[in-house]
């Protein structure tokens, strides 16, 4: 009886292996390489979709076997004739980008039946996309893991380059949607998001699942992985002041009523702490002085121990051998660096207290 029991088992799981290398050939090819017994029927089409099978060959062992990505390091490829023209989607296997090779030998027929299977659509179910909430989030939900996810998390809370979206100041107070989708259709090109091509139906869905995911992170706020506004308000506003333009020596570059007027309405939470402690793309100032005594200054352009050169006001590149000339660089950004040995942890949440009051 337990022989019998053994047998009828087994005779299922070949039933579930089948059926399974019949819903996914791909995977089955993917595979191939490591399976001596598929070798030997390499010969022989494993799919009747050739696209599937040049997916399997080049791609499926990085981006997984439903398009679905390995995150963080291989983006999904669902939808990705959202993010990109098939021109485009061309040049990226050609050429490869970052960690991905290219694949110059795939062409022609092979390369327009590849293009083909990585624009088609596959359900939410089939990328494994599912879960609670209204149709359109849930709709929403399988575009976001899709297009957005490697950046910023399944979850929308946050990822390896993208910051959490259920923290962010603009999905906080655009109660319309309307710059949400704005940010979504234009991209954001200096911080590398790009524009997607949503239709508008597609953009609200979107919206409705990052709600969703901010409601929730609302309602359980102890799943938070990031750094929240309110975690950063513990020091005394009036100890920072007298830090700014004390012991701190701030008030010698800066103003509460010039330069940093407003400046927490433009930056709040972590992003005004870490522009606090080390402004990012901050340009420095130089003066060259020719051989001849004329002195030229613009905007410092590139240095090393051979060549300075600089942008003038009128935007004129202009660079010299360093043994010719003599040169002066003004680097604000250094004088946030030699705070860093002299910061005690009362120092910078009292001035970041004082710099959340200037809006």
């Amino acid at each position: 009886m337990n022989r019998l029991k053994a047998i009828r088992a087994a005779l299922s799981a070949a039933i579930v292996i089948t059926s399974v290398s019949v819903a996914l050939p791909w995977a089955v090819s993917a595979r191939a390489g490591n399976n001596p017994a598929a070798q030997s029927h390499t010969d022989t089409p494993l799919t009747k979709d050739p696209g599937a099978d040049s997916y399997a060959k080049h791609c499926a062992i990085c981006h997984g076997d439903l398009r679905e990505g390995n995150l963080p390091g291989f983006p999904p490829l669902l939808g990705i004739s959202h993010r990109m023209p098939n021109d485009k989607i061309s040049e990226l296997i050609h050429a490869g980008k970052g960690r991905m090779p290219g694949f110059p030998g795939v062409k022609d027929t092979e390369l327009n039946e590849l293009l083909h299977f990585l624009t088609t659509g596959v359900s939410a179910t089939a990328a494994g996309v599912s879960g609670p909430g209204s149709t359109l989030s849930q709709a929403g939900a399988q575009l976001f893991q899709q297009n957005c996810a490697f950046c910023h998390g399944r979850d929308a809370m946050g990822g390896e380059t993208g910051p959490d979206l259920t923290q962010s100041r603009l999905v906080r107070k655009d109660r319309t949607g309307d710059e949400i989708a704005k940010v979504i259709h234009e991209g954001r090109p200096d911080n590398k998001m790009p524009a997607f091509n949503f239709s508008d139906q597609e953009t609200r869905g979107v919206i409705a699942f990052i709600r969703e995911r901010q409601a929730e992170a609302v309602a359980h706020p102890g799943g938070r992985r990031g750094v929240s506004v309110e975690d950063l308000q513990t020091g005394s506003a009036a100890a920072g002041k007298l830090y700014f333009d004390g012991a701190g020596g701030c008030s010698k570059c800066h103003s509460p009523t010039g330069d940093l007027a407003g400046i927490a309405s433009r930056h709040e939470g972590l992003e005004l702490e870490q522009r606090m402690l080390y402004p990012e793309n901050v340009k420095s100032a130089v003066k060259v002085t020719l051989p001849s005594g004329k002195t030229i200054s613009g905007t410092l352009a590139y240095r090393d121990e051979f060549t300075v050169a600089l942008k003038d006001a009128n935007g004129v590149y202009r660079s010299w051998p360093v043994s010719r000339v003599r040169y002066k660089v003004d680097a604000p950004v250094e004088a946030h660096v030699a705070l860093f040995p002299r910061y005690t942890d009362d120092d910078i949440h009292n001035l970041m207290a004082y710099l959340q009051t200037l809006r």
